[in-house]
């Protein structure tokens, strides 16, 4: 059933970029007949097995339903003569079908950064409709609540909805427009596969592998774009660890404890080349700064010989760079007490415990354990660890800060 369930969420948003491309961009309605197939796959699928064609089972399902719905709302309207013929011009010819393997996402990916809609609402629709995210995931990651961003995507789809811009891949000028969103995107779908923000798990190897996938085809769109080829270059250094970032069971493993044998090293010579390639073009961007930090990382040897200095250069680079971006800042405390000392490290963070910059956010209790712990303060590093747990959404970050406290607790008796 897992299984089913994987392959379904992989499908998802190629499904709906069928669907769109099928009923020319109604996001809300084709995302319902999308969610009703998926429902009827998961239940006919546990009891008969797969299908040959998982995927165009799919469509097909979805398309009978966004059928069947503009059918009925038609009738209801008790216009069949007009409604014959605004159906007829809906749908599609058979003779202009895409074949079954044919993947919409990379154009539902373009189409959901929309130029009728703000950058932030742009991205949370993208994030909804390609990324498979929760409203929940979404809101998380933008820093509002669940109903304020459920609002932003409804009027996200009736905006789209309303501009009646053709559903198909925008031309090599639109999509140069377009392009800034659809990296963010990207990035934010990457991060939340890399640690999700919620759940029992620390990943969803899912997400990141599908974000990679999405970026490799953007690249093969747009092969000369630094910022898209750094960004491909950070996802790949980072994902070249994900087999030891956690445990036998599903602990978190913290960078300093991993073992490097487990890194895919084939990752990381593919992401240090592109790396290289991005920084040949002389405009440095924020995701190739980011790949960089990476690429230091993952070619120390151990954690001992990390070049902290470098890191701390790169992360000076990187916060001009994103003008300031509170989570940056937090990654440079990091550098900062791993070079000037624990001190100077907490003193960063103590500064961004503001309200207009990360007050609350559990990530800054999580350094302060760490620093503490670093500054052989037990006693600070156990309340700020028990704090941090308790904000947590991430079931695996809450047992690994719990159990550092608890080992703490163990140590000073």
């Amino acid at each position: 059933m897992k299984a089913i369930e994987s392959l379904l969420r992989e499908l998802a948003p190629q499904v709906l970029g069928a669907v769109m491309r099928r009923f020319r961009g109604d996001f809300a309605a084709a995302e319902d007949a999308v969610q009703e197939a998926l429902l009827a796959a998961s239940l006919r699928w546990a009891e008969d097995g797969l299908p040959d064609h998982p995927r165009a089972w799919l469509i097909q399902a979805a398309t009978r339903r966004r059928t069947d719905t503009l059918r009925s709302e038609q009738a209801r309207a008790k216009r069949e003569a007009e409604s014959t013929l605004h159906l007829g011009a809906m749908l599609p010819p058979p003779d202009l079908d895409m074949p079954a393997d044919h993947d919409d996402t990379l154009l539902l990916l373009f189409m959901s950064c929309h130029p009728a809609l703000t950058p932030p609402s742009a991205i949370a629709l993208t994030l909804r409709a390609v990324g498979g995210l929760t409203t929940a995931e979404i809101a998380n990651a933008f820093l509002v609540p669940e109903a304020t961003m459920a609002q932003r995507i409804s009027r996200a789809k009736q905006s789209i909805k309303s501009s009646g811009v053709p559903f198909e891949l925008p031309d090599a000028q639109e999509r140069a427009t377009r392009l800034r969103a659809v990296l963010h995107v990207l990035y934010l779908i990457f991060n939340e596969g890399y640690t999700s923000s919620v759940g029992d798990t620390l990943q969803r190897l899912d997400l990141a592998q599908e974000a990679i996938r999405l970026t490799r085809a953007v690249h093969r769109l747009t092969p000369d774009d630094p910022e898209v080829v750094g960004l491909l270059a950070l996802m790949l250094l980072t994902d070249a660890r994900r087999d030891a970032r956690s445990g036998p069971q599903g602990e978190l493993i913290p960078l300093t404890e991993q073992d490097r044998n487990l890194w895919h090293r084939d990752l990381i010579d593919e992401g240090v080349a592109l790396l290289g390639k991005a920084l040949s073009y002389g405009a440095v961007g924020s995701y190739q700064l980011q790949a960089a930090v990476a690429a230091v990382h993952d070619q120390a040897a151990t954690h001992e010989e990390t070049d902290w200095p470098q890191i701390l250069t790169l992360y000076g680079l990187l916060e001009q760079a994103s003008g300031g971006n509170p989570m940056v800042a937090l990654n440079r405390a990091v550098a900062v007490a791993m070079v000037d000392g624990p001190q100077a490290g907490l003193d960063l963070v103590d500064a961004l415990d503001v309200p207009e910059k990360l007050a609350g956010h559990y990530r800054l209790d999580a350094l302060r354990g760490h620093l503490f712990e670093l500054s052989n303060e037990p006693a600070r590093a156990i309340a700020s660890y028990v704090t941090a747990a308790g904000k947590t959404a991430n079931k695996a970050e809450q047992a690994y800060l719990t159990v550092r406290a608890a080992k703490l607790r163990a140590r000073i008796g």
